[in-house]
């Protein structure tokens, strides 16, 4: 038996299927994985994610801290209530996490760190918040919610007053705020709008029924990666670990390398791959012929070499097989995939997919 969120017994009660996933006891689908992938592109879908990490960090000097812990750079996280994406990365440059860092007030931020990941994370942001003066707190009395889709931001509302239903609807993408005791941000991991809403676990399983009742579906995790897959966003462990770097995995865009005088852990080892250049790049696939794309898949780029997909399966928007590949960096147009020993065309396209419900290739 693994570790179990608050919800854990809603989620029985509601008939889900439950699998391990990151040593945690957590809903795959409740009936239909397509359904729920469905209702999250049209209406709204709400997902436990109360497995991921949230860690609180202060101290007064908590902003240096987290310039040299993160490769993007928490300067930009200019007010309370922004909110950054990035990676924390070794001295090689490999990534340990990806993960999002809010700003609260003071000398405050928060993180929110993957599930699979977060003991590894914890240890290691640890070791490195000593020098710093920096206290590190794990919130395990909290819970987390996402509530996704084009309705779900209304449906959210709907639970608070009219002032504070206002103040959440009001949030600009990547902005969050406290609202009594409940934590929103616009932020999520499918490709639409929506809400994070981190709260007492206590009061969890009553919003989730609450918004069940308002017309959100409960998703799990089958729908949520391939809505994450569809809206091209990276999964720890498949798309990336510690022996790859964010240049080869399609996250050089979140590495600050200016001011050249910030020193975070990983950037000599970025430098050196910056001037030399990256042999490897992440590529979406679009699969011409018929099948489904999987990870560990083999890639033959014809004249130029051979790499492998680290995510694939069935697009419901698309109706056809996607992946992610890492392939050599010379890699373009048409690639074919080794499925079963068939040898099946799919095309290089560049993610996302699926954007707010809308189809982005063809």
């Amino acid at each position: 038996m693994g570790r179990r969120t608050a919800l854990f017994d809603l989620h029985h009660a509601l008939g889900a299927r439950t699998v391990d996933f990151g040593g945690w006891d957590m809903p795959l689908h409740y009936g239909s994985q397509v359904a729920e992938h469905n209702a999250v592109r049209r209406t709204a879908g709400v997902f436990d994610v109360s497995h991921m990490g949230v860690v609180d960090l202060d101290g007064a000097r908590s902003r240096a801290f987290l310039e040299r812990l993160l490769a993007n750079d928490v300067a930009k996280l200019t007010a309370p209530g922004r909110a950054l994406y990035g990676c924390m990365l070794n001295e090689a440059g490999g990534i340990i996490d990806d993960l999002l860092v809010y700003r609260l007030e003071g000398s405050a931020y928060r993180m929110v760190v993957n599930a699979g990941r977060r003991d590894v994370d914890l240890a290691w942001i640890r070791g490195h918040a000593a020098e710093f003066g920096v206290s590190v707190v794990e919130r395990e009395d909290l819970a987390m919610l996402a509530v996704q889709g084009p309705e779900a931001r209304a449906l959210t509302a709907q639970r608070l007053s009219p002032a504070h239903a206002s103040q959440a609807l009001a949030l600009a993408p990547f902005h969050a705020c406290p609202i009594d005791d409940w934590y929103v941000a616009r932020t999520g991991y499918t490709g639409e709008d929506g809400f994070e809403v981190m709260l007492p676990a206590a009061r969890a399983a009553d919003l989730f029924e609450a918004l069940r009742a308002a017309g959100a579906v409960p998703c799990g995790l089958g729908a949520r990666d391939t809505l994450r897959l569809e809206a091209g966003l990276n999964l720890y462990g498949n798309d990336m670990d510690e022996q790859t770097d964010p240049f080869e995995s399609a996250l050089g865009w979140t590495v600050a390398m200016q001011p050249a005088t910030r020193r975070f852990i990983g950037r000599d080892a970025l430098e050196v791959i910056e001037r030399r250049g990256s042999t490897r790049k992440l590529v979406g696939l679009l699969l011409v012929d018929r099948g489904v794309l999987r990870r560990h898949q083999r890639v033959i780029a014809p004249g130029v070499g051979e790499g492998e997909i680290t995510s694939g399966g069935f697009s419901p928007t698309l109706d056809r097989s996607i992946a992610f590949a890492r392939v050599p960096i010379a890699t373009a147009g048409e690639v074919e995939v080794d499925v079963r020993g068939r040898a099946l065309r799919a095309r290089v396209v560049t993610p996302p997919f699926v954007r707010h419900g809308q189809p982005l290739v063809s």
